[in-house]
């Protein structure tokens, strides 16, 4: 049965890559003006052409396209009438609304805050929240923090060409690895990665430098819903045992797989504010540019945002398959990694600091 759901998949992942590939033709060929701004707002992409941001739009059709498939390939599952699942749509259906709406008229940024919060009370509504504390009311609290934060962090993530549907692309393949590894070969989210996977590879082949298109907010608001929402549920609720060890394992584990659009939102942020500017307004100042002030051209500096994201899906899987008698040695050493990665980002971010 494995081998067969792997060629069912595997032909998916196909299908969606060639129409993702196509939706984006399409619409780069009569969508020529969603996500540009005026001249005289403020440049928020790292390029000084401006390109439509389209990119999303792809990513929410095959999301819904996914989830009408699975019905073709497999038996009717009570996945899909699942309350868990129609906060998880509803919350990533609001994402895209906003984003879009934001790529087209350039909303408020308390608008999106708004919105973004509004993902974050649909999901707990529908039983899909972080459980680490005795308290349900920190539980919502942290859930909340944890929507908004990874929606805005992968919204300041595509700042530059590739990076943000790489990102993307190592968190959607963990989730997908850690799913086989379990032999949950049947479980309906693989069916909607699988196809959010090839609508990102596909979508890489307009993002990559020179890029001609954008996911925009369009799609980086979709994207962070919807990764939020399975990061609590795959990573952050992932439960071994009682102890403070698995508490500890599954804060490291859930940081770490997100901890590029975390890191890189943190500097981001800390610079900001320590230079009296607003966080919520763009610049040239996030990781991805300082390591192109210091030589690297667009296409390595997305190299090497994969070499961090191939080191951090490893390190997460063997964390979560392999590592079962999780102690403070483990702790101590996935702890330094991303002490280190985070000093390291920061450190660049802070190099040519008269740049913005």
């Amino acid at each position: 049965m494995p081998n067969i759901l792997l060629v069912v998949y595997f032909v998916f992942f196909i299908a969606c890559l060639v129409f993702s590939i196509l939706i984006n033709s399409l619409l780069v060929k009569f969508i020529k003006t969603l996500g540009i701004r005026n001249t005289e707002e403020t440049i928020i992409k790292w390029g000084a052409q401006s390109k439509p941001a389209i990119g999303g739009i792809s990513f929410y059709i095959i999301f819904l396209l996914s989830i009408i498939a699975y019905y073709f390939f497999f038996e009717r599952s009570e996945y899909f009438p699942n309350l868990q699942f129609i906060g998880i749509l509803f919350a990533s259906t609001l994402g895209f609304l906003m984003g879009m709406f934001d790529d087209a008229y350039n909303t408020k940024p308390f608008i999106k805050l708004f919105a973004q919060i509004s993902c974050g009370i649909i999901l707990i509504s529908t039983n899909v929240y972080i459980h680490i504390f005795e308290y349900e009311i920190l539980n919502y609290a942290i859930t909340i923090l944890w929507v908004v934060g990874i929606m805005n962090s992968l919204n300041l993530l595509d700042n530059m060409d590739a990076i943000a549907a790489i990102v993307s692309i190592s968190i959607i393949l963990t989730i997908i690895i850690n799913l086989f590894w379990i032999d949950d070969f049947k479980n309906p989210d693989i069916f909607i990665l699988v196809g959010l996977f090839a609508a990102l590879v596909g979508f890489l082949k307009f993002n990559w430098s020179p890029s001609i298109i954008y996911m925009g907010d369009t799609g980086s608001q979709f994207l962070g819903a919807f990764l939020a929402a399975l990061g609590i549920i795959y990573f952050w609720n992932h439960s071994e045992g009682q102890g403070i060890e698995i508490f500890s394992k599954q804060i490291i584990t859930s940081v770490l797989i997100f901890s590029i659009p975390i890191i890189d939102t943190t500097t981001v942020v800390i610079k900001r504010i320590r230079k009296g500017r607003s966080p919520f307004v763009g610049g040239k100042d996030h990781t991805a540019h300082h390591l192109s002030y210091l030589g690297f051209n667009e296409r390595q500096v997305a190299l090497i945002f994969s070499g961090i994201s191939c080191v951090t899906m490893i390190l997460s899987i063997v964390a979560i398959n392999f590592i079962s008698n999780w102690g403070l040695l483990h702790i101590i050493l996935y702890g330094t990694y991303l002490l280190g990665l985070f000093i390291t980002l920061f450190y660049i971010a802070n190099l040519n600091a008269k740049r913005n």
